[in-house]
């Protein structure tokens, strides 16, 4: 191939300046000597075409790094488009300098934000980005979190989310040669999950399948859950040993107009129920939307055409007070009926089939008082405000708090109709007379109930807590005096609630589940529930093991797996004693005061294994003495990725086949519990419309109970305080 010099590329310009009117009428097979450009020109363009004189043959010279863009740039639709716009908008109020650093080496291209020039940003097929890609198309608009080893990362736009939000460093630092990635520590998973969800946003998280995995196979992941403003992730609460915190749950909401006035329709997706209230005026609306935190602002269309005739909102007066609400939060608009186009809104925003159902638990408005206007529930205290005492706080003890708090001030702010007052104030009456003794009033959040059940992932502290809802509705009906307040109760559920059950219905269905749940769950004080004990083994490895699932279901339900467990801890022993209490009894016989042999049986809680750790202790001279043997068949520990634990721990062939044989046989023990916990959970979900009913119920009792005994230290006069609630 010749060579082009400069002078032939300057010739060739020359004479193709000569000839440019003949051009129209060259051959279309000549070559196009105009696309030639001097090798020592820049080159502006990423292809570049050049054609040989003598061969006629042409090649596209392309950097590596744009066929990198070409080859993975996905192609983005309308809908994708409008997700990394509804992000777009979001980032541009970050603030944190860290944050906006990495915001500048984000690339749009795609739902993840990933740049494919930088570093570790391919999204090649099969590779985890690729994953983390097909994960985030399915829900994005949720910060995606995916499980890597002992950390949750998030890469891209996530990754800023993170560094934001919850306080986290990026990985590699400030590096601006590699994609924004960021992520904590398995163990502070829900610490970081609810710093997300109280600036408003919702997490995806990914987990990975546990097990052995093959030589040069990627571990599959799967989609365990999600956590939303006002709704935790709950994944793995079944085999834990502690209490979910539940906060309030948060709508989706969306506002409208039509000709009776405002309206407001609330959707719930973990109780799958919605609610309409229509005629609203647009303070009492501004009122709802101040006292009601929402994971999401749906705005209609309908509020744009105002009386005024201008499509401007708010421009004219109208409609400017819920504007200036409204304006200061994250909406988006819709158009439709506002019902069934929020619905839809709502299963795409979780991620529900189209069959999911919701229940409406709206109130007929007939009968009823309108809610309070802002101005009303400013003044009177309902609404907090500077300068003007709390009307709660008059109503209620300082200890009295969550769910039943939120009772009296949704009771305040849209009063009940004149039945249900009239019954609240009997059971307000009632309850400042009963002389026997009351009941705790066990408060169970309706959406807890529901999605730990759902789910099945209710672990046997929830069950214990719906044991205790259960009887005490049945004692409530069992007694004489309190038997009268239950009925009285049945009413303000059934609005609260939007579930019509019969004082005896719902007493038949709390024994059915009091009976069940005390069949199966193990109670406090039960002797044959205790962890194993043996003399040569440090009590903490029991502990730590058998804790995991012992005191959750009745022996009798798994006796085989409590003897499997009892043999395998005394094998254990068995091997700690032959093996390492030799050498313990030979250092103890020929200890030094400086510089001595040392040895001591001990738990390793990081590898939960029992094994020996000790220096000097092996002989210099070998001969046969006690313990000799067995100083001979020790070996390093090794963790599980098989890498030598240190040089002062030991175990023998013998000890780790015992060690593995008896965590086998407590894995299947604890397999069991789970499997009998998400057993039982499937069997009350067709007692879940009464569960929320009954724990409603006792909720409104809480509320009620609090109130009588604060005006009752104070003396007052009951007809009073009651009508300031109802």
């Amino acid at each position: 191939m010749y060579r082009l010099t400069m002078k032939a590329v300057c010739g060739a310009s020359l004479s193709l300046q000569k000839w440019r009117p003949l051009s129209p009428f060259l051959p279309s097979h000549l070559p196009n000597y105009s696309s030639f450009v001097s090798s020592s020109l820049p080159i502006t363009k990423k292809h570049e075409r050049v054609h040989c004189f003598r061969e006629g043959k042409s090649w596209t010279g392309t950097t590596k790094a744009a066929k990198k863009n070409k080859e993975w740039r996905s192609v983005l639709d309308e809908k994708q488009t409008s997700h990394i716009l509804w992000w777009k908008e979001r980032l541009e109020t970050y603030r944190k300098a860290s944050t906006v650093q990495l915001i500048k080496r984000l690339d749009y291209s795609n739902l993840l934000g990933l740049d494919v020039n930088l570093k570790n940003g391919s999204v090649k097929e099969g590779n985890l980005n690729c994953e983390m890609l097909q994960f985030k198309a399915k829900f994005p608009r949720e910060v995606l979190l995916c499980r890597v080893g002992d950390f949750y990362e998030a890469i891209g736009i996530d990754a800023c989310v993170l560094v934001e939000f919850a306080g986290l460093n990026p990985f590699g630092g400030l590096r601006s040669d590699s994609i924004p990635r960021a992520g904590c520590p398995v163990v502070n998973l829900q610490q970081t999950l609810g710093d997300l969800t109280r600036n408003g946003y919702s997490v995806c998280i990914v987990e990975e399948v546990q097990g052995p995995v093959q030589a040069r196979s990627r571990k599959g992941r799967f989609i365990s859950g999600h956590a939303h403003p006002g709704n935790p992730y709950v994944f793995g609460h079944v085999g834990v040993d502690r209490d979910l915190d539940f906060p309030e749950p948060m709508p989706v909401v969306g506002v409208s107009r039509s000709a009776k006035g405002y309206s407001l329709t609330s959707i719930l997706e973990t109780l799958k129920t919605f609610s309409v209230e229509d005629g609203l005026t647009e303070e009492a609306l501004v009122t709802k939307l101040r006292t009601c935190r929402c994971h999401h602002l749906f705005l209609h269309s309908s509020l744009k055409h105002n009386s005024s005739g201008t499509c401007r909102w708010g421009e004219y007066g109208e409609g400017g007070l819920l504007w200036a609400e409204c304006s200061s939060r994250h909406f988006e608009w819709f158009e439709g009926d506002p019902v069934k186009e929020l619905l839809l809104k709502v299963k795409e925003l979780y991620g529900l089939d189209a069959e999911v159902s919701f229940r409406n638990i709206a109130i007929p408005s007939e009968g009823r008082p309108r809610p309070l206007h802002l101005g009303t529930a400013t003044q009177i205290g309902a609404i907090p405000t500077e300068g003007i005492p709390c009307l709660l706080k008059v109503l209620l003890p300082a200890s009295c708090t969550g769910l039943p708090h939120l009772y009296i001030r949704d009771l305040l702010l849209n009063p009940p109709s004149y039945t249900t007052a009239a019954n609240i104030q009997d059971v307000c009456k009632l309850m400042s007379s009963v002389t026997c003794s009351m009941p705790e009033f066990t408060c169970v959040s309706s959406a807890k109930l529901v999605k730990l059940l759902e789910l099945r992932e209710a672990n046997h502290i929830e069950f214990s807590r719906i044991k205790n809802v259960a009887e005490e509705i049945l004692q409530l009906h069992r007694n004489s005096e309190l038997c009268e307040i239950l009925k009285l109760l049945m009413d303000p559920t059934c609005a609260a609630t939007g579930l019509t059950l019969g004082s005896d219905h719902l007493v038949s269905e709390c024994e059915s589940v009091s009976r069940r749940i005390g069949e199966l769950i193990s109670q406090d004080g039960d002797i044959d529930q205790e962890i194993s004990s043996r003399s040569l083994i440090p009590s903490d490895f029991f502990e730590d093991i058998e804790s995991a699932w012992k005191g959750r279901v009745k022996r009798k339900h798994m006796e085989s797996f409590y003897q499997e467990v009892e043999e395998a801890a005394n094998i254990l022993h068995t091997a700690v004693s032959e093996d390492f209490l030799p050498i313990i009894s030979r250092i103890r016989a020929s200890t030094t005061p400086f510089g001595g042999s040392k040895g001591e049986i001990l738990y390793a809680r990081e590898h939960e294994a029992v094994w020996f750790k000790g220096k000097r202790f092996t002989p210099s001279v070998w001969a046969d003495t006690p313990g000799e043997l067995q100083i001979k068949q020790l070996r390093h520990a090794m963790d599980s990725k098989g890498k030598k634990v240190g040089e002062e721990w030991f175990t023998t062939a013998k000890v780790e086949d015992a060690i593995m044989r008896y965590h086998e046989a407590n894995d299947k023990a604890k397999a069991k519990v789970l499997e009998l916990l998400r057993g039982l959970s499937a069997e009350l979900q067709c007692k879940i419309n009464a569960l929320v009913f009954a724990s409603m119920t006792l909720i409104i009792a809480k509320a009620l109970c609090a109130h009588v005994r604060l005006e009752m230290r104070r003396h007052f006069f009951f007809s009073v305080s009651i009508h300031a609630i109802t």
